[in-house]
């Protein structure tokens, strides 16, 4: 029973030796990608969340217990995985999740969707124990992962232009926008060239800021008070398991703990694919305890904190993924008010900053995805499926890249599975890899 056990659940360094590295690994480079990373969390994704519970029209206490179940949640996974683990592995929310439920909870109470967050954690859970995730993520070619990655991904490179190049209605550039653009991206690539020890994301942060002020953006506090969050008693029914379980765990596993494991293998790591899939279900279960749909490993976080802008050294990025989890966590512990800080601050500088960390990711997705003779059609697929941003059976576009890019890649390219199949020795890394 315990070498079942050592199988299913990866071995790390531990815990103790995570500890021992970490304050040598935290350096500039590391704080600042662990703080922009959690920004990005705290921002954009947080709206979507208020969103969706004001569509639900629940109560204040109702939003601020959800925010606080994402966000604790949310970062002791990053604070358990990067330190066991020592790898930049962030844990946050199903932000599509998030934008789902905006529509799905319409109709169902805070206890039900509390019942129906917590089932969406024992279907990961249980997905995660059997192992079976593990085996299908070996199994597909890395191709077609990153064609899925940078799909998903290219929006937040994309989100650099638009919100620099904003137009009103007569489609006349609009100033403010622009100087903070500028400013921030002059932070990202100028900025280093002068002041060596500036990490590029920490320059864009500063510069942006500081234009942010100059032209005048207004912050309003107003709304800020606490609310402390409660313990739910989870209300389980049949339509909230099948219209909100089941495609938001969906959501957990194809869009978020996929593009976390495709962005790992992509920087040279052996992500623990199971463990990431079974703390997933066990946040998803402890958030929806609070009201608070899935606790899960995080795809964008990830890739931000995993990335070289976390440093050359990929063996210290993992403290940046600590830091994401602290400042991640203490957000939750304050999520009322933050509720309303976040609200106030320029949402186009956030959209800057996170595709702006994005770039190296991105580009390294690209080259992995065709750099190679192999799975070239199924990666393509998988990247224009990924960027559509559709959602069939209330499950998005990241899931049904990785499916429509393995069906085309079977059918066009089943010589590729041959090959890789023949060559791959057992019990050892992924022949894609």
């Amino acid at each position: 029973m315990q070498a079942a056990k050592r199988k299913l659940i990866e071995k790390g360094p531990g815990f103790k030796s995570g500890w021992k590295d970490l304050g040598k690994n935290l350096n500039g480079k590391t704080i600042s990608t662990g703080v922009i990373s959690s920004i990005f969390g705290c921002t954009g994704p947080a709206l979507v969340t208020i969103d969706a519970a004001t569509n639900a029209v629940y109560t204040p206490q109702d939003i601020a217990t959800w925010l606080f179940g994402i966000y604790v949640f949310g970062g002791l996974i990053s604070i358990i995985m990067s330190l066991y683990y020592k790898q930049p592995i962030s844990g946050a929310y199903s932000i599509p999740g998030a934008a789902m439920l905006a529509v799905n909870l319409m109709g169902y109470s805070f206890a039900q969707a509390s019942g129906a967050f917590v089932l969406a954690g024992v279907i990961v859970l249980l997905l995660g124990l059997t192992g079976l995730i593990g085996k299908v993520m070996q199994w597909l070619p890395l191709p077609i992962v990153m064609g899925m990655i940078c799909g998903a991904m290219i929006k937040f490179g994309i989100g650099v232009v638009t919100s620099t190049f904003v137009l009103n209605g007569e489609g006349t550039l609009q100033i403010a926008p622009f100087i903070i653009g500028i400013a921030a991206i002059s932070g990202f690539f100028v900025l280093p060239k002068f002041i060596k020890k500036v990490p590029p994301v920490l320059g864009a942060l500063i510069l942006g800021f500081i234009a942010a002020f100059a032209m005048g953006i207004k912050f309003d506090f107003s709304r800020i008070q606490y609310i402390p969050p409660k313990i739910m008693v989870p209300e389980f029914t049949f339509g909230g398991f099948m219209g909100v379980s089941i495609p938001l765990a969906a959501l957990v596993l194809g869009a978020e703990n996929s593009q976390a494991i495709g962005v790992l293998y992509a920087q040279g790591y052996k992500p623990p694919i199971n463990a990431m899939t079974i703390i997933s279900g066990i946040g998803g279960i402890a958030a929806g305890l609070v009201g608070a749909h899935n606790a899960n490993i995080a795809g964008p976080m990830t890739a931000i904190c995993s990335s070289d802008q976390a440093g050359e050294d990929k063996n210290s990025r993992y403290a940046a993924s600590v830091v994401c989890g602290l400042t991640f966590g203490g957000f939750g512990l304050v999520a009322s008010f933050a509720a309303g800080i976040v609200s106030a601050l320029p949402s186009g500088l956030v959209s800057i900053l996170a595709g702006l960390a994005m770039f190296s990711v991105l580009i390294q997705s690209l080259e992995l995805g065709f750099s190679t003779k192999k799975f070239k059609m199924g990666a393509f697929v998988a990247l224009i499926t990924s960027m559509s941003g559709i959602s069939l059976l209330n499950i998005g576009a990241s899931f049904w890249g990785l499916v429509f890019g393995v069906i085309i890649s079977l059918i066009a390219e089943s010589s590729d599975f041959k090959e890789t199949n023949s060559s791959s020795p057992k019990d050892t890394k992924p022949a894609y890899v």
